[in-house]
């Protein structure tokens, strides 16, 4: 079993809740961020409630969480989709998904660097999206998505002398809330999607999930600034949602 603890932000459902209780499972302490409590309990499992899409709550946040404890895995997983069409599109998306999927990814990880320079080891993880490559209505989630990407090969050069690992999982469309919240859960739009998707189905959270933790092994030290699509083939060719 691990001593190692890991910051999940939007733990508390999907994607981010699958990856900790497979992460506990294996000895982990997780820390879950999220403005809403869990679906999930666990002795293991530590919930911080924050508003992360504000800049000054999540340095907050960040401040009091490596205080008391020395994070070894950062698993950037909270999005947003604010999808519209470009005649719609707001700054204020923008600023918002800026803020969301760059800004408190910085913030954070600049909270919990110190340590995982000390210890010569660390996993910092963003869950991306296969948008980056573009999809109609993705103005602002897109440019960040994309913009994710950048960052974390940007870092990955940075920090590999420290042991640190820096990567991407980009999925493509996967049977979360959000992505329910865009197409009705059992929809025939739902599966026509799935039908155009290469390997002829949506992807799961276990998919996702099974993606993050190759990445979290701290076995898996050499691979780093990589982005590792997740998507059913999707990004192989165009996907219209």
């Amino acid at each position: 079993m691990s001593n190692y603890t890991a910051i999940i932000t939007g733990g508390s459902k999907g994607i981010g809740a699958d990856l900790g209780q497979r992460l506990i499972e294996k000895g982990y302490t997780v820390i879950s961020l999220s403005r809403g409590a869990p679906e999930w309990n666990n002795s293991k499992l530590v919930h911080v409630e924050v508003d992360l899409l504000s800049a000054q709550a999540t340095a907050q946040a960040a401040a009091e969480i490596v205080a008391q404890h020395e994070v070894s895995h950062l698993v950037h997983n909270a999005g947003m989709i604010l999808p519209s069409l470009v005649e719609d599109a707001k700054q204020s998306d923008l600023t918002d998904l800026t803020q969301l999927h760059l800004g408190c990814a910085l913030t954070l990880l600049q909270a919990c660097l110190p340590s995982m320079k000390e210890k010569h080891f660390g996993r910092v993880l963003f869950n991306g999206s296969r948008a980056a490559l573009g999809v109609p209505t993705r103005t602002a989630y897109s440019a960040t998505k994309a913009g994710i990407i950048g960052m974390a090969r940007t870092w990955a050069l940075e920090l590999a002398q420290y042991g640190i690992t820096v990567n991407v999982v980009a999925p493509g469309p996967v049977q979360t809330d959000n992505f329910w919240g865009i197409i009705e859960k059992g929809s025939a739009r739902e599966e026509e999607l799935a039908k155009r998707i290469p390997v002829g189905r949506l992807g799961t959270v276990r998919d996702i999930s099974n993606a993050f933790l190759y990445f979290c092994d701290p076995e898996n030290g050499f691979v780093t600034g990589q982005t590792l699509y997740v998507c059913g083939g999707g990004s192989v060719g165009t996907l219209t949602l």
